[in-house]
């Protein structure tokens, strides 16, 4: 089966590439995803109205560094992907794109990102999202990947930075506000990704990576999620606990996070491995409504602010 995977794509397919296989290395679900959570960085670092020049070509460039590394990834990883079920239908293993042609696809975002960033935004956001790029492309899928089971920890520093990027693209410089929000993203990461490692361990274990659940089990797998869920429940609470943000967030936050942790322990009771995947897809969802309730609740209090003035 592995062997199969592996194949090379018959020459002269990449000739025929569309545009959705161009757009097909930019990993869009979690494009939108990482996006979202800048807009939402930036919306939260001004009491009232982002400038628009600034949302639309923050977004944007932010946008383009994401697709970029998602495209890198593709290029780096063509061949672990060759050996895993889960990866086999991307561009490059069907042979609608070669590797020169993706790696130039990727530069081009990449460039497009930077300059963009640092001539209609400011450098300081261009910066750090080039050190969010080169973070996940090449220190996360090239090193952290192949070397240790805690890769997704130690890596998930690049996929946290998003609201980072959002909240200096409008002010110009770092806050502790937007440095937690980085940090709620960096807990997440894990009970987040080794569900899907757990549903999914015997295409890392294929492919020779070690990803917890093939180099400690997934009985311990499933503890360490349980741990870092119960930890995220608690740093999800120190935007109320900061002032950052009011009690309709922390609603939200106190009911994602039971259900959360009720989905957790599951996990780690259970014996089903459909739980693993139902545990990753909230973990999306998770994000998503938590990011959302921190926007309604930033709103909601300069609203009363504004009519208490």
């Amino acid at each position: 089966m592995a062997k199969a995977f592996a194949t090379p794509p018959p020459r002269g397919i990449a000739l025929a590439a569309t545009w959705r296989d161009y757009l097909g290395l930019c990993k869009l679900r979690v494009v939108t995803l990482i996006v979202f959570t800048a807009v939402v960085g930036m919306l939260l670092s001004v009491p009232g109205a982002v400038p628009m020049d600034t949302l639309v070509f923050g977004t944007l460039g932010i946008g383009l560094a994401a697709a970029s590394a998602a495209a890198f990834n593709h290029v780096l990883d063509r061949r672990i992907d060759g050996r895993m079920a889960r990866t086999r239908h991307r561009p490059l293993q069907t042979g609608a794109l070669d590797a020169p042609r993706a790696l130039t696809f990727a530069t081009l975002l990449g460039a497009l990102a930077m300059t963009l960033l640092s001539t209609l935004v400011n450098p300081l956001t261009a910066l750090l999202t080039g050190g969010s790029l080169i973070g996940y492309a090449v220190v996360y899928t090239v090193f952290l990947k192949r070397a240790t089971p805690q890769n997704i920890v130690i890596g998930g520093a690049a996929g946290a930075a998003p609201p980072v990027l959002g909240w200096t693209a409008v002010t110009g410089s770092l806050d502790p506000n937007a440095l937690l929000l980085f940090l709620i993203i960096f807990v997440w990461t894990p009970p987040h990704f080794w569900p899907l490692a757990i549903a999914r361990r015997e295409d890392y274990a294929r492919a020779d990576v070690p990803m917890l659940p093939v180099t400690h089990g997934v009985a311990f797998t499933t503890l360490q999620v349980l741990f870092y869920t119960l930890l995220l429940v608690m740093v999800t609470g120190l935007p109320y606990l900061t002032g950052m943000s009011g009690p309709l967030y922390l609603a939200v936050a106190v009911g994602l996070g039971a259900r959360y942790l009720q989905l957790a322990w599951r996990l780690h009771r259970g014996s089903d491995p459909r739980q693993a995947m139902a545990v990753f897809r909230y973990s999306i969802l998770y994000l998503s409504v938590l990011f959302g309730a921190l926007l309604a609740d930033h709103y909601l209090l300069a609203w009363l602010r504004g009519g208490s003035g």
